[in-house]
């Protein structure tokens, strides 16, 4: 039965794998459009607008598959290696390097990408510390508000125009002030996120110790009683 599920864990083909894996060949896509529409040459410069769109509406399209994936593997209670370690790393390089291509074409300040990224791989660090240590602190809702604010303002900086069905609502503006929003929860996250972790490992550290403790006075009192 052990050996049934360890194989289980090992799988790879499954549905919200799939889904992931769609996700992760999404990025080179998202990232050769928004390089296609920063060019002014022949065929390129006429259709900039649609590349931004379509480069929008691909980066949507993968973070659905986000929601997607983790509903459907808890819906069949799926879990496995491989989407225990893909699906966090895929949502850290889609946003990382869509934010990355958003700076590079002036749409965003590099102080706030750079804030960012540093601050996916501090909380990357953690988790792996959290992980070494056995402990277990969950996604805060602040955490999870983030990456939902974030992943709806990134497609209107890359379309970066006004809608046409909306005149007066300009999508860059929108993009940036829930980029902005999404740099302030992060912050947050990331410091209620590391109080949590250090009050849990303050608590580990005690009971490990308690326990030597007690091996140190069972071992001394069978020395006594041998």
């Amino acid at each position: 039965m052990n050996n049934q599920d360890d194989d289980n864990d090992l799988e790879i083909g499954n549905l919200p794998n799939y889904l992931t894996i769609f996700r992760v060949l999404l990025i080179p896509v998202v990232v050769a459009l928004l390089l296609l529409s920063d060019s002014d040459s022949g065929w390129l410069a006429e259709h900039k607008s649609n590349l931004g769109w379509a480069a929008g509406w691909i980066f949507a399209l993968a973070s659905i598959t986000d929601f997607f994936d983790g509903y459907i593997a808890r819906k069949r209670n799926i879990v496995t290696v491989f989407g225990s370690f893909l699906d966090p790393i895929a949502d850290k390089f889609l946003t990382v390097s869509s934010l990355i291509m958003l700076q590079s074409l002036g749409r965003l300040p590099a102080i706030i990408v750079i804030f960012l990224v540093i601050r996916e791989m501090y909380m990357t660090s953690l988790r792996l510390l959290a992980m070494n240590e056995g402990v277990k602190v969950p996604v805060s809702q602040m955490g999870k508000w983030k990456t939902a604010i974030m992943m709806f303002g990134i497609p209107f900086l890359m379309a970066n125009e006004t809608w046409s069905l909306i005149p007066s609502l300009p999508l860059p503006l929108i993009g940036s002030i829930s980029i902005y929003i999404a740099a302030i929860l992060s912050l947050w996250s990331s410091v209620t996120y590391t109080f949590s972790m250090i009050q849990k490992l303050k608590l580990i550290r005690i009971k490990r110790r308690q326990e030597r403790r007690e091996k140190r006075l069972n071992k001394n009192e069978g020395e006594v009683h041998g």
